[in-house]
């Protein structure tokens, strides 16, 4: 389908129509970052300023341009609004574009950019709170299992999506297992928690949607990740010996990799040390 739009000279209105599709799901996504921990309705009231509660108009609410030309501040009380909010909306917008340009106009892309939005959430609520709501991990482990489900019935038939559905299961469990042994192990030898309780639940959820493999990468991914970023941090004097870091962004980083790049990067591996 791409090569048909580049024939016909439509691939960049298709694109920054992805984009613009892309950063809508974002802005509801700030919405959900911000709501969500507070318990609050995700549709009530409509968006409005948090500091005067001005309830923001149509032009107002436009992904990324309503923040530009508002200036970035609210129209009436000019408090300054965060550069985070149009930066989500540009961040969703580019990963909808990337996710088409991988997967095609496809079943699969939609999932993908299912799960992206769950792991942005997830990653920004953690950085903001220090927590991973149940609510989003366990949803997000659910439409998984769907997915792993439909692709096992696409391939084939009814026993394709047991076993698709066997082997997610199988491969949330590993993540569960796996962080729960790692923050124990960790606990132990730091005299202090090391692992907080919804790392394991984001690490299942994104087994379940990438099967076991991935879920081996994404805590390498991760580990290595967290440990370059730390130690930047630290020779900037930007973090400090023993300061706690949320370890969800570093997992779901990890996971979008995994979601992009997983399959080349588990062969170059193979085909370097087992090859």
């Amino acid at each position: 389908m791409l090569a048909l739009l580049q024939q016909s000279g439509l691939l960049a209105i298709a694109f920054i129509f992805l984009f613009i599709w892309g950063a809508c799901f974002g802005s509801f996504l700030n919405v959900v970052v911000y709501r969500l921990p507070a318990g609050l309705s995700l549709a009530h009231p409509p968006s409005r300023c948090p500091h005067c509660g001005h309830q923001l108009g149509a032009r107002e609410n436009i992904p990324v341009l309503g923040w530009l030309l508002l200036g970035g501040k609210c129209r009436w009380c000019k408090t300054p609004i965060a550069a985070r909010y149009p930066l989500v909306e540009t961040l969703m917008g580019l990963l909808c574009v990337a996710t088409v340009v991988q997967f095609g106009l496809t079943l699969e892309a939609i999932a993908a950019f299912t799960l992206l939005f769950w792991l942005v959430a997830l990653a920004l609520i953690d950085y903001d709170t220090f927590t991973l709501p149940n609510p989003l991990t366990q949803s997000g482990l659910v439409l998984g299992l769907l997915f792993q489900m439909g692709l096992g019935f696409q391939a084939n038939g009814f026993p394709g999506a047991i076993y698709g559905l066997m082997g997610g299961i199988g491969a949330a469990v590993l993540g569960l297992w796996l962080l729960d042994g790692i923050g124990v192990i960790g606990s132990a030898v730091l005299g202090q928690e090391a692992m907080g309780g919804g790392d394991p639940k984001l690490l299942a959820m994104i087994g379940a949607w990438l099967g076991w493999q991935n879920v081996l990468l994404t805590v390498i991914l991760a580990c290595a990740l967290g440990t370059m970023i730390i130690g930047g941090a630290m020779g900037l004097g930007k973090h400090q010996r023993g300061q706690h870091l949320p370890f969800g962004p570093f997992l779901a980083l990890g996971a979008i990799s995994s979601l992009f790049w997983g399959d080349r990067l588990i062969e170059l591996y193979l085909n370097t040390f087992l090859g």
